[in-house]
């Protein structure tokens, strides 16, 4: 501890002395020297993978080493400039002991604040998905799990969560991959989600129509050499049925009649390949093979989410794009940046990326994703009591070096509601779950219960005569229910 004895060592003084000092801490107002700044999140691991965290710097100014703050993670780091404001500097003479001359100062400049940084996130919507991860975690054990709330029309995230995570006031505590952002980070073949992908573009070109027919040939097909499967032994469906029942081999012939260049455009398109331009960093573009690339194969596979790697915001702005008439929008995490007055320094908006698909087309695929949730479809775990859902199943077998490894599997359920005139889009996503792995038995249930809270909360009006409960039956975390702001770091 710093004491006031004058850079004395106060072990080494007599007994009186000793207590002399003592009773002086005790007793006086003193200053002690600071080797750190503490920087401190009041809600510990809520949205820590959002906010990120901390770390201490060293620079050197005019000779000087300077200590001071700086962003390692998350919006911590991807705004640090301006978060961290400006140093103050002087220009003056001294005299011959280094004491500063006064009247010959040339010129003060007082130190700046930075600014902060208002999210889109908000904090109750956060706290809801974080909870209803952790249950499914506790469920079902997978290795992680992540959800993902966002206004289809705005692009705006009301929530980005994913376990394990950690606490930013405690780094010591947390492993590097806890506090990883799997969501923009990780890449994985997405499964049947994909499937919007091929089945929308086909209805946008007009090559199909949700009543035409495909031979799934009861569970097995062959085609360039390689074996494609069902989990199911369908035989003819309608492309509808093939959505409903998530059906790989009739989304694979969908792909065959459309050919890859077509079906290459539109996985381009709904921005696979490409970073989504979140302001956060660390973000991957996926992995999407060039067309000269393509195997034989991949013109089935591909459809079926095979021989693609995408990152789970990615898939869930595509799942967006159809949910708001066929037109893909940047993801905003941030709303805008404020000074300490709360005047707006920086405003962000919504920001349109282009038109995916038609409006009609997006209508008929919202009409077939509607199938999903039925007692016929894949996911009737993800039905609302109140609102008519749509959405798509995802069950991906992981794979490794060496081919498919067995028994490890992505499972994930996309969703929006109310169907026709979507509020928000949530998704769900397990890796390597251990008790259960088809996203409908599993990663739906968590969207539901997530659901559920959030149109609660958000007061979404329900569809039937029927309302929600108030929103005010749910509890916000911390006192202030609005986690939009990442404070300033002053100088």
């Amino acid at each position: 501890m710093t004491n006031l004895s004058f850079g004395l060592d106060e072990k080494q003084l007599p007994r009186a002395e000793r207590e002399f000092y003592r009773d002086l801490r005790r007793g006086a107002i003193y200053t002690e020297k600071l080797d750190d700044q503490l920087r401190v999140y009041p809600n510990q691991a809520l949205a820590a993978h959002v906010l990120g965290y901390v770390g201490m710097e060293e620079p050197e100014v005019d000779g000087h080493r300077l200590l001071e703050t700086s962003g390692k993670d998350g919006i911590e780091q991807s705004f640090n400039s301006a978060l961290a404001g400006v140093r103050g500097w002087r220009l003056t003479e001294t005299d011959r002991p280094g004491r500063e001359v006064v009247p010959l100062r040339e010129q003060d400049v007082e130190p700046c604040d930075g600014l902060n940084v208002v999210l889109t996130i908000d904090s109750v919507v956060q706290h809801i998905v974080e909870s209803a991860l952790a249950e499914g975690m506790e469920k079902h054990s997978p290795s992680n799990i992540s959800g993902i709330v966002v206004r289809p029309r705005t692009g705006e995230i009301l929530a980005l969560a994913m376990l394990p995570n950690f606490d930013p006031n405690n780094l010591d505590a947390a492993s590097v991959d806890a506090r990883r952002n799997r969501v923009i980070g990780d890449v994985a073949e997405p499964g049947s989600t994909f499937k919007i992908i091929v089945v929308s573009g086909a209805l946008n070109d007009g090559l199909v129509r949700l009543s035409d027919t495909f031979d799934c040939e009861h569970g097995y097909f062959y085609f360039a050499g390689r074996p494609l499967h069902d989990h199911e032994s369908y035989g003819v469906l309608s492309v509808e049925n093939i959505i409903t029942h998530s059906s790989n081999i009739g989304a694979a012939k969908i792909g065959i009649k459309m050919g890859q260049n077509r079906l290459y455009d539109y996985i381009r398109n709904y921005g696979f390949g490409t970073r989504t331009g979140l302001k956060l960093l660390g973000e991957s573009g996926g992995l999407v093979p060039k067309l000269e690339k393509w195997k034989k194969v991949s013109i089935a596979q591909i459809p079926m989410g095979q021989g693609i790697a995408v990152t789970r915001l990615q898939m869930t702005m595509a799942m967006c794009a159809i949910a708001n008439k066929g037109v893909l929008m940047q993801p905003m995490i941030v709303d805008r940046l404020e000074d300490s007055d709360h005047k707006v320094a920086v405003k962000y908006s919504p920001q349109r990326v282009r038109q995916v698909i038609s409006a009609p087309a997006a209508e008929l695929m919202v009409q077939a994703l509607e199938t999903v949730v039925s007692p016929e479809g894949t996911a009737p775990k993800a039905a609302l009591a109140h609102y008519t859902v749509a959405g798509k199943t995802g069950t991906a077998q992981k794979a490794g070096s060496h081919g498919y490894l067995p028994g490890k599997y992505f499972a994930s359920f996309i969703g929006f509601f109310p169907a026709n005139n979507p509020e928000v889009c949530i998704s769900v996503m397990m890796d390597e779950p251990k008790h259960g792995y088809y996203g409908g038995q599993i990663a739906a249930p968590v969207f539901k219960q997530i659901a559920e809270s959030v149109a609660n909360y958000l007061n979404i009006p329900p569809e039937d005569s029927e309302a929600p409960t108030a929103p005010g039956t749910i509890e916000a975390p911390v006192d202030n229910r609005s986690l939009k702001t990442a404070a300033a770091r002053s100088q």
